[in-house]
């Protein structure tokens, strides 16, 4: 999903001087058209960062890599000094 983000995304930068060369830019269609393609491509990337998101939720990595130092060394307590 994210590469045919990418492609539409330089296709519609490509577009930006082709439609102020041909006069596109006045025409209603095409501005229309451009809206769309940015409500779909904004929700597209909410909705990736929500999943994202909610994924981050689910794993607990800070701790995992707390348990695994704690593991693999070997750290005593100094007694208290006197």
């Amino acid at each position: 999903m994210r590469r045919v983000q990418g492609w539409l995304t330089l296709l519609w930068v490509a577009m930006i001087p082709l439609s102020l060369a041909t006069g596109w830019v006045k025409s209603v269609t095409f501005v229309s058209a451009l809206s769309l393609w940015a409500l779909v491509a904004s929700h597209g990337a909410w909705w990736a960062a929500a999943s994202v998101e909610c994924r981050q939720a689910e794993e607990d990595i800070p701790g995992d890599v707390v348990e695994e130092i704690v593991e693999k060394t070997d750290v005593e307590e100094e007694p208290a000094p006197a």
